[in-house]
């Protein structure tokens, strides 16, 4: 049976609507009045960045320690873009030590009420989201970093042997399936939460096993961290973030015989974001075809990192090109046009990533 599009769970950053970003914060005591400074020195900066429509500063009348700021983008690849960005991760330190705790929100905008907004002088190119998307309560998140070349075996060996954290993390949030691969001496680590995924990442980077696991590694690192420097450590997971910028799945219980595989798609330089909407594209055309044995798919992006997750039922080598994302010969050139290495060695089998450990938690953990 066929899936229409508007049964499938989907989440998309290439749907052409207009992000709100909201970041919640938190300030140590007696850091306002610097933080309100770093944020004036910062503004007329961050104004200039391509897709950026408007920005706002608010401070709680309750506590003045809490602070939010929210900022409207042209669509969410420019504000991603930007977000990923070396440039972003140096303009926000000052704001960042002056912060006890941070919590962003991103919000494509469906539909907008006021006198306002209909006066509002938006570029042409700003539009609304057409229609409610439907999800599953998921959030999917990852991480990517790279060790030093010859220590792959020893890192996947550390990363494979490990108590797997508590599953609940408060009432309300719970992480539900982690997902580690390797391809070369890039370690990719996907996560799925029910409910807030940054009290998960702080729940989980909290647990001593996990502790353990990421002091044992450190040394094997490129980038080098310090995670009893809190500053060291928030920039290192910045620079190690690598968002989902796209989503789809059907809507079906999950089944014995769907396995989980991963992709590395290495993009040319400044192709990321046209490589994993690409990408994004043929997983759309993909879902609408009975039969396919792809069951969903997440990619991933930053910069010209791209990273496609997916859960395929039954054998792997079933329909290869499929499973790879692209179907016939002028599709896989148009990716080989995209990708830092083409030709011939544009094959599944250059870019599989390997499997580390695939960690479910368990159901009424």
């Amino acid at each position: 049976m066929t899936t229409t599009q508007s049964e499938r769970v989907s989440q998309s950053a290439f749907d052409g609507s207009m992000l709100r970003v909201v970041l919640l914060m938190d300030l140590h005591e007696g850091t306002q009045q610097q933080f309100f400074e770093a944020y004036e020195k910062l503004r007329n900066d961050i104004a200039s960045v391509p897709g950026h429509i408007s920005d706002q500063l608010c401070q709680s009348f309750e506590n003045p320690s809490q602070w939010l700021i929210t900022s409207e983008w042209e669509s969410a690849p420019q504000y991603l873009a930007w977000v990923n960005s070396e440039h972003h991760a140096e303009q926000v330190k000052p704001l960042g030590a002056c912060a006890r705790a941070m919590r962003p929100l991103k919000f494509t905008v469906l539909r907008e009420t006021g006198r306002g907004y209909d006066q509002a002088a938006r570029p042409a190119t700003a539009r609304l989201q057409p229609a409610p998307r439907l999800g599953a309560g998921i959030v999917r998140h990852a991480l990517t970093f790279t060790v030093k070349p010859g220590s792959e075996e020893q890192v996947a060996a550390i990363l494979s042997d490990y108590a797997s954290p508590a599953a609940r993390v408060d009432d309300h949030t719970r992480l539900c399936r982690t997902s580690l691969f390797m391809h070369g001496n890039r370690v990719v680590r996907t996560v799925e939460v029910q409910g807030d995924l940054m009290a998960a990442l702080r729940h989980v980077s909290e647990q001593p096993e996990v502790r353990a696991v990421e002091e044992a590694i450190n040394p094997y690192l490129e980038q080098d961290r310090n995670l009893n420097d809190p500053e060291s450590a928030r920039m290192f997971f910045m620079r190690a973030a690598l968002p989902a910028v796209h989503h789809i799945a059907a809507p079906e219980p999950e089944s014995a015989d769907v396995h989980r595989h991963a992709f590395f798609y290495p993009a040319k330089p400044g192709c990321g974001t046209v490589l994993a909407k690409f990408l994004a594209r043929q997983d759309e055309a993909a879902a609408g075809r009975p039969g396919s044995p792809v069951r969903s798919s997440s990619i991933f992006q930053r910069d010209d990192i791209v990273v496609r997750l997916i859960d395929v039922r039954g054998p792997f080598e079933a329909e290869p090109e499929t499973t790879f994302g692209v179907r016939g010969p002028r599709k896989a050139a148009v990716l080989g046009r995209l990708m830092a290495e083409h030709g011939e060695r544009v094959r599944a089998a250059h870019h599989t990533m390997k499997l580390i450990t695939d960690r479910r938690a368990p159901a009424q953990s």
